[in-house]
């Protein structure tokens, strides 16, 4: 796990990569998108996840993801819902250590069932109505 500031990707970036920013954060859109119009909200503080973050940056983070969700469903009307999302630790999916956020557009019929959302990380935990799993 690299948590170093001069190797991080969100560290010293590019200005033309920087949709919107405030105080304490910026967004982006995501160099991998998993949707298109995928975005991320980054501290403008290096540290390796949520629970590193000040509630100054916790409050302006929300106030980007606010934003960008409002400004994303004005560009596409095909937009119906969103995963908001953090990767806390290796073990979690998390391969960038300097904290970030996913706004994840969702549109109707981009997967076959959204049903449980996140809870689709684990395989066959994402109907959590279906608890056979739990046996």
């Amino acid at each position: 796990m690299n948590s170093n500031a001069n190797s991080c990707p969100f560290c010293g970036l590019e200005s033309n990569r920087i949709l919107e920013e405030n105080g304490c954060a910026k967004a982006l859109r995501d160099g991998y998108p998993v949707t298109n119009l995928h975005t991320l909200v980054v501290p403008n503080r290096h540290v390796a996840t949520y629970f590193e973050l000040t509630d100054d940056e916790r409050h302006n983070i929300h106030v980007l993801l606010q934003s960008q969700q409002e400004k994303i469903s004005a560009a596409d009307s095909s937009v119906r819902g969103f995963n908001i999302g953090w990767n806390c630790g290796e073990v979690a999916g998390q391969t960038v250590f300097h904290a970030h956020v996913h706004l994840i557009p969702r549109r109707q019929g981009d997967m076959d069932n959204p049903r449980g959302g996140i809870r689709g990380l684990m395989p066959g935990r994402g109907d959590y109505l279906d608890t056979s799993w739990a046996d």
